[in-house]
């Protein structure tokens, strides 16, 4: 499973409307840290499909949003719930380090 992409057009929707937590991935293609977090978070996606959401946001397709939530260094995380940041993580960690970062979120 590959976490789904989010854009300017489908924010509101996707995150600032969501049910449940989301954890959007600020990343871009030519970012290798980035590249390596993201299998990482394909499986805490996969293996936590009711507890959070994950999504992914190109910050060079959606430089709007980046500027927004000051993404300044990429890979950025945050978590959103009813519309609010509530949890920041940046830089591209080990799984167990993530999961420790959203254990509020995985229960």
């Amino acid at each position: 499973m590959t976490a789904k992409a989010t854009t300017s057009a489908t924010w509101e929707q996707d995150v600032m409307n969501a049910p449940g937590p989301v954890l959007v991935d600020f990343w871009a293609a030519w970012c290798g840290p980035c590249r390596m977090v993201s299998p990482v978070l394909d499986e805490i996606a996969a293996e936590n499909p009711d507890k959070i959401t994950v999504l992914k946001l190109n910050v060079d397709e959606n430089p709007d949003l980046a500027m927004k939530y000051q993404i300044t260094s990429i890979p950025a995380m945050k978590v959103f719930q009813g519309g609010e940041v509530k949890t920041s993580i940046i830089g591209a960690k080990p799984k167990f380090a993530l999961e420790q970062d959203l254990a509020a979120y995985l229960g």
